[in-house]
């Protein structure tokens, strides 16, 4: 009786197939299951190796199944290299179509050519210039921050005001213990509109590096229920003021991000009416204008 063992492991013609598959890759591939096969696709390959290696043990099965019936209904024998190629074409048309890259590695770039693949070189990182701006005469500019070192996990926002002139009017930091980041985030934009009104800030823009506290602005319905009636009233807040909401990208944001952090090492709400020391580096940096850079 013909056992899958048999057909697709343990038969001649099947052990032909995997040994010439196991020197194409240049590696030891045990046979004894799907499993223990599938197991060199777990190995560090690029995108689009892993994809030609994952094709080529599923066009194998496929071939071997083929050829078996072409056997037993049509009573033709396919010589095993001639299997092989077939693997080949059917492997080569999913590795070209791809989406993924390569890496730089000779031990691929054999394995690509091969099955008749072209390389898909990985694309050099976009490089964007990201630079901090004051706010217009008058108005107070607030960068804020909010982080969770886990989901949920120990939770603090920040956020400082500066003024047309980029001097500092002030910082905040507030632990928020167990939390997740987007709580975090929320909670540092409500104490920042909430700071404002009370400092009678009336010209505000508000920046952060949270799209999603961005469109909470806009779509009330992201904000978690348990703030919502405060989240609600801020709004209100800014209906008193000249309000602006505005995205940054994180590496524009690192003087929010570093004065969050403060908070992690306090128990309550910190107000510094200057710039605390361990965060000067980077402030001087935004004043003078001077930009980070965003790989992506």
């Amino acid at each position: 009786m013909e056992t899958s063992q048999h057909l697709f492991w343990d038969c001649a013609f099947a052990k032909n197939l995997w040994t010439w598959l196991a020197s194409t890759v240049n590696i030891v591939i045990d046979t004894s299951s799907i499993d223990t096969v599938l197991n060199i696709c777990k190995k560090f390959w690029s995108p689009q190796c892993k994809t030609v290696i994952t094709a080529a043990i599923v066009n194998l099965i496929d071939v071997i199944w083929f050829c078996r019936n072409k056997v037993r209904f049509d009573n033709k024998i396919i010589h095993w290299k001639s299997a092989s190629h077939m693997v080949i074409s059917n492997t080569s048309l999913a590795g070209n179509h791809s989406s993924g890259s390569s890496f730089s590695d000779m031990h691929e770039f054999v394995i690509l050519k091969a099955f008749s693949v072209t390389i898909h070189a990985p694309k050099a990182p976009r490089i964007k210039e990201v630079l901090w701006h004051p706010p217009i005469v008058s108005w107070i500019k607030c960068n804020i921050d909010g982080t969770a070192k886990g989901c949920p996990g120990p939770a603090t926002c920040g956020g400082i005001f500066r003024d047309s002139n980029a001097a500092v009017v002030g910082c905040f930091a507030q632990n928020l213990h167990i939390s997740t980041a987007f709580h975090a985030e929320l909670i540092g934009a409500i104490l920042a509109i909430e700071l404002a009104s009370k400092n009678g800030w009336i010209s505000l823009w508000l920046e952060t590096d949270s799209q999603l506290v961005s469109m909470a602005f806009k779509n009330h319905g992201l904000v978690p229920w348990r703030l919502r009636n405060r989240w609600l009233n801020c709004v209100e807040l800014t209906k008193n003021m000249r309000f602006i909401i505005s995205h940054i990208f994180r590496e524009g944001n690192r003087c929010a991000d570093k004065i969050a952090s403060i908070g992690l090492q306090s128990n309550s709400f910190i107000w510094w009416d200057s710039i605390p020391c361990s965060v000067s580096d980077l402030f001087n940096w935004n004043r003078l204008g001077l930009p980070d850079y965003r790989f992506c």
